[in-house]
């Protein structure tokens, strides 16, 4: 058994690091809120502008889409990899890095580059992959103009031939508790399935409908990817809350089960010592 010291200096290092993970959880759930309505808030947004782009697109015949809809011999993917640039937060990181690898095996026999956001997802995928680029300077400023620079070099990688297609690979926020890894297409646009041609039948367009479309198609692209990276911010809050709650609560367990070792050290090392001494007392009276 360790002697009363030892056991005491344990007792000390836990509860140092119990008040850290205490107060990174507090952290994380401020920010968490913030983040959760910036997400929850866009997602109407983004998703009434695919609608109407799908809505347009489907009252047109041929390729409406341009340069954005191409569809080439796929032989070099671009895989956008959105982690955090910290960790202590659970397998948040580690779930897109591990999306990001089956990427290779799924496309076997092809050039898989990997287009690193976040600083963590670029440290571990550098060493097995090439990454061409690595934009973990969006999360000091994350904002839409920010994030649409990221897209336009992404579509201009697209439209200029050196990647036939492009996805993007991150934590969707569900909750404080659960993120779900998605992995999306984000170039060529996917041919659109839609049944709401009548919706925009009486409706008077200026300038053309196909005008229009090349407009929304760019805007769309840069909305998605935000909205990507949104919901990878909130996710990552969400897991780091979740993943210092539990750090906080095994750290209390391990402090209660040291307390009571070293309270047991104790009364052994008390008793002896009476022992001793009756022993001792015993010995000069004999």
């Amino acid at each position: 058994m360790a002697n009363l010291k030892e056991i005491r200096n344990r007792i000390t290092s836990v509860s140092s690091t119990m008040q850290i993970t205490s107060a990174m959880k507090m952290v994380s759930a401020a920010k968490l809120k913030k983040a959760q309505d910036a997400i929850t808030a866009m997602r109407p947004y983004a998703e009434k502008l695919t609608e109407l782009l799908q809505n347009l697109s489907a009252t047109l015949e041929g390729d409406v889409g341009g340069e954005y809809t191409t569809q080439r011999e796929v032989k070099k993917v671009l895989v956008v990899a959105i982690t955090s640039n910290r960790g202590l937060c659970g397998a948040f990181n580690s779930n897109v890095i591990k999306a990001s690898k089956s990427r290779f095996g799924f496309y076997t026999g092809k050039q898989v580059d990997v287009f690193a956001i976040g600083k963590k997802g670029n440290d571990v995928l550098v060493k097995t992959s090439v990454v061409i680029d690595n934009q973990s300077a969006v999360y000091d400023d994350l904002t839409f103009d920010n994030v649409a620079v990221i897209a336009d070099a992404l579509m201009e990688k697209f439209i200029s031939g050196e990647y036939d297609k492009i996805e993007l690979i991150y934590n969707q926020f569900k909750n404080a508790a659960t993120q779900i890894v998605q992995t999306e297409q984000f170039l060529p646009l996917a041919p659109v399935q839609s049944d709401l041609t009548a919706s925009v039948g009486d409706y008077i367009f200026e300038p053309s409908k196909e005008e229009i479309i090349l407009t929304l198609i760019p805007k769309s692209l840069k909305t998605q990817l935000y909205k990507a990276i949104r919901d990878s911010f909130a996710s990552e809050h969400g897991a780091r809350m979740t993943a210092m709650h539990k750090a906080t609560d095994n750290a209390t367990d391990l402090r209660n089960e040291l307390k009571l070792t070293y309270n047991k050290a104790r009364q052994a090392s008390i008793t002896n010592e009476i022992l001793e001494i009756v022993g001792g007392a015993e010995a000069l009276n004999g």
